[in-house]
């Protein structure tokens, strides 16, 4: 079976907290709305205060996000059947900023000429909130990875989740995501004019763009229940557009692709699908590229309703694809076709079908599609009842070729490497032009040609924390309404994955991981996965490490060694090539628990390299 039963869970959002943070209400009632005027924003000096946030926590706490993927992560523990407490557990969980408040903090620190303390420094990375709860709970779970896909990280969560599933990895998996409204986050979507002054109108004439919301949302899934399910979550598929950091390709092309991917996967038919979970964050770019993705996916036949969830609970980031999968089982598991928040025609443009008020709809599927910086693309197919089930064998995975580098190219290297295939070199930032380089270098050996389809997955400890550092203190020096937008996207853990695909031409799977310093031996797991269930033939697998300041700042008040920059590439394929490595008997690294752990070695580029080394690769 390639699908899992939906067996507990567990969520926070501006409707409240567990089965309010998602319900979508009964027939006839219109969409509840948690966008409001948010006096944090409002006290600090943005233009457009609008936010969604989770009611009961202090906007001022160092700890927001940690709080919030702490209680749905115990509401979902407190639903699991305790039967499965014995069974093997595995943990998928996704963000867009992870500890961001903190390393807000520990910014402000360092230019105030202070030393950092210990919990400071170690709570002002990506992978810090998952670490603290995983930490006060006393869990262990293996397989274990931080999605870092932006805005599709709890989507790709739940699609790694089947994976790991289907391939025996384990028996069940906690998957979902979380984020936390701050201020450094807030201005830089509001620099990018994609936030709304009102409220979001997904789909509709006048639209003005999102409001950014908060939340959690954590699944437990499994091929065998124990009991009463949530629903059943068929199929998933997950691509790259390879067109643009920030906008999508308004062809819809990639977007359609993943939903295709995910409805061949879960076994059904294209018309099957009534309701349709969407991205919909009321930009003027994206919702008409969702719209020509969804006739792609579904062909001339619409789906008969519609679900712009991101307008009532906001744009949750991380959490988004979680909590909106969750409104979308309800909807499935009650036969209610829900309503979509905002007003106004829809834009002709668009053209999808939008309710005022909910409807009775016995649905077939719903598809939940997902899209993010770095042209990250994900769908699932949920139903209330498992699909037709059916085996598919794990493929054999093979390392095609190995790749070092020490130091990024210069601009002038890279253009001449690429040429002419990435239309914003001069855009690149410092740890985008290393990842490039790894691909570029890797590409020597293996011909472009053989990276023609494939994904990516980049492995970061630190991730953007240089380039975060740079944005924050303009943010600081400036105010959040004279912050510089070229600035803001390759703050994301994403952005470097995201323009190597465009630069090296990918288009199968692309996104980031890092739940500790060990990001590239987390990234050579995922991709693994990803080629032995068929998701692609061939990905790279790239760690990579940057220096500067900041890093050196931050390592050394967490106690942990300096760091070294550098990167590591690798492609595995599932096709046997002379020379090529089997990676059959490799037990995928097992990503060890506590602090200590977390801090040693500070380099994934040279642990990825060491790895490969004792595999016969070098």
């Amino acid at each position: 079976m390639r699908g899992a039963h939906v067996i507990a869970a567990g969520a926070v959002s501006a409707l409240g907290s567990g089965d309010l943070a998602y319900r979508v209400g009964e027939v006839g009632e219109r969409a509840k709305i948690g966008t409001m005027r948010d006096e944090m924003l409002e006290r600090e000096g943005f233009a457009r205060p609008i936010a969604a946030r989770v009611a009961g926590t202090s906007s001022l706490g160092i700890d927001r996000a940690t709080h919030l993927l702490a209680e749905a992560l115990a509401q979902c523990l407190a639903r699991l059947e305790p039967r499965w407490r014995s069974k093997r557990i595995g943990l998928a969980v996704g963000t867009s900023s992870g500890g961001m408040l903190t390393m807000e903090r520990f910014f402000a620190t360092l230019a105030r000429n202070e030393r950092p303390t210990l919990d400071l420094a170690r709570g002002a990375t990506y992978f810090a909130p998952l670490a603290d709860v995983l930490s006060s709970e006393g869990l262990s779970f293996a397989p274990r990875v931080l999605v870092l896909g932006a805005c599709a990280s709890s989507t790709l969560a739940i699609g790694l989740a089947l994976r790991w599933l289907s391939l025996g990895r384990c028996d069940v998996v906690l998957a979902g995501g979380y984020d936390a409204v701050g201020s450094f986050v807030a201005s830089g979507f509001e620099a990018l004019r994609a936030t709304t002054a009102t409220l979001p109108r997904p789909f509709r004439i006048g639209r003005d763009g999102m409001a950014l919301g908060e939340g959690a949302a954590m699944l437990a899934l499994a091929q065998e229940p124990l009991g009463p399910t949530y629903g059943f979550v068929a199929g998933f598929g997950a691509s790259t557009d390879a067109v643009h950091l920030t906008a999508p390709d308004p062809t819809g092309r990639g977007l359609g692709a993943a939903a295709a991917l995910a409805i061949a996967d879960a076994g059904i038919g294209a018309a099957d699908i009534d309701l349709v979970s969407a991205h919909a964050t009321a930009t003027a770019f994206n919702d008409p590229a969702e719209a020509r993705a969804m006739r792609r996916a579904l062909g001339d036949r619409a789906p008969k309703v519609v679900h712009p969830f991101k307008a009532q609970i906001g744009h949750t980031l991380g959490a988004a694809g979680a909590l909106e999968t969750l409104a979308a089982l309800d909807a499935l598991s009650r036969n209610v076709a829900p309503a979509a928040a905002g007003e106004g025609s829809v834009d002709p443009e668009c053209d999808v079908p939008l309710l005022d008020t909910n409807e009775d709809l016995r649905a077939r599927a719903a598809l939940k599609l997902s899209s993010a910086f770095g042209g990250a693309n994900a769908a699932l197919v949920l139903t209330a009842r498992p699909t037709p089930s059916r085996s598919t064998p794990p493929r054999s995975v093979f390392i095609h070729a190995v790749a070092r580098v020490a130091e990024a190219l210069d601009a002038r290297a890279i253009a001449e490497a690429l040429a002419g295939h990435h239309p914003h070199l001069h855009r690149l930032d410092p740890l985008a032009r290393l990842v490039i380089s790894a691909a570029y270098r890797l590409s020597l050996a293996t011909g472009r040609a053989a990276l023609s389809g494939a994904g990516l997955v980049v492995g970061h400890g630190l991730a953007t924390l240089e380039q975060n550092e740079l944005f924050d203190r303009r943010r600081r020096e400036r105010g959040p309404r004279a912050v510089e937008p070229r600035l803001f996207p390759a703050t994301s853990p994403n952005a470097a994955a995201g323009e190597c695909a465009i630069g090296m031409g990918l288009t199968g799977p692309t996104f980031a991981v890092g739940g500790s310093l060990h990001g590239g031996l987390e990234a050579l797991a995922v991709a693994k996965d990803l080629v032995a269930a068929g998701d692609a033939n061939a990905m790279l697998v790239i760690a990579a490490d940057l220096g500067g300041p900041t890093s050196s700042a931050l390592l050394a008040a967490a106690g942990a060694p300096p760091g070294v920059e550098g990167a590591c590439a690798c492609l595995l394929g599932s096709e046997p090539q002379e020379g090529a490595a089997p990676l059959d008997a490799l037990i995928p690294p097992t990503l060890g628990d506590g602090p200590d752990w977390l801090w040693s070695p500070p380099c994934g580029h040279l642990e990825l390299a060491t790895y490969l080394e004792r595999l016969g690769r070098r």
